[in-house]
């Protein structure tokens, strides 16, 4: 085998509950994510030149020791032992800052990507435990479905499978930064600003809930104005933000036909204007 192409897929938060900070500065969460249809793609080749080569359609990620993927193909060497050149080419799909988890995927892709093009040197555990090292959603994306993540998100179970549903992501022409908003939450959660007093939502038995939309609503208004405009729409069960954002989140209403929610698309566009970046996508399976 020389190459191996794999889908990095998306994830959404279900719920997403901020616990205690622990001594290494990072927070206990508790977190139900569920992988999407939206993917980026991957490409992990071997290489006759030594070294790891990266390089990506998207021009803003950084292309060296910083980025994830490379992070992640420098940590698998040194826990295998393999020496080999290799390259990897990103093709970017989902967008950053947006609380979809496409860096953490993206690691994860080339983690399991790696153990294949090599023959398997890494057991799964091996490779779980790479994975806490890189980043607090990186060991979800080398699961399998919709889990339970506690820890710092390293800690996994299995959740029940979800309603068959359509999605649409509306993401806001600006980023959220996951540090910021962690430490915004930390600063504002003994304060009653932050009490949530609106009409919990569900997903079958699942209560929807973020704790980070306090903090980072505070900061980007149109937010709960889109979440407010969303809910208040017939045709959505329930919106929210996921992850620190800025990404919104609808679930559509099972009885949409096609053409209603293209109608729904054009009236977001319409409303929050055409810089807001909306897609439609689904509940998936790693």
């Amino acid at each position: 085998m020389q190459s191996i192409t794999l889908a990095a897929l998306a994830k959404i938060n279900l719920s997403l509950r901020i616990l205690a900070q622990r001594p290494d500065g990072f927070h206990e969460i508790e977190t139900l994510m569920a992988p999407i249809t939206l993917a980026d793609e991957l490409e992990v080749s071997h290489c006759t030149e030594s070294g790891i080569r990266f390089t990506c359609n998207d021009p803003e990620l950084p292309a060296g020791s910083e980025n994830l993927c490379v992070k992640a193909a420098k940590a698998f060497f040194e826990s295998s032992g393999v020496e080999h050149g290799i390259a990897i080419s990103l093709m970017k799909k989902i967008p950053h800052g947006a609380g979809l988890g496409g860096g953490s995927s993206d690691a994860a892709a080339v983690l399991k990507g790696l153990n294949e093009l090599f023959g398997h040197p890494l057991v799964q555990e091996e490779l779980q435990q790479i994975a806490a090292t890189l980043g607090s959603d990186v060991s979800f994306f080398l699961g399998s479905g919709p889990s339970w993540c506690r820890g710092r998100g390293e800690i996994l179970e299995s959740a029940t499978s979800l309603p068959e549903r359509r999605i649409l992501l509306v993401k806001p022409p600006f980023s959220v930064a996951t540090p910021w908003a962690y430490k915004r939450f930390a600063e504002l959660k003994n304060t009653a600003l932050i009490l949530n007093t609106e009409i919990p939502q569900y997903i079958g038995e699942i209560k929807v809930t973020n704790d980070l939309e306090f903090p980072v609503f505070e900061k980007h208004m149109i937010l709960p104005v889109m979440k407010s405009w969303l809910r208040g729409h017939s045709g959505v069960e329930s919106a929210f933000m996921t992850g620190s954002g800025s990404t919104m989140v609808a679930i559509l209403a099972p009885f949409l036909s096609d053409r209603e929610v293209a109608v729904l698309r054009n009236q977001i566009s319409t409303e929050f204007g055409s810089t807001f970046w909306v897609t439609e996508t689904a509940f998936s399976a790693l």
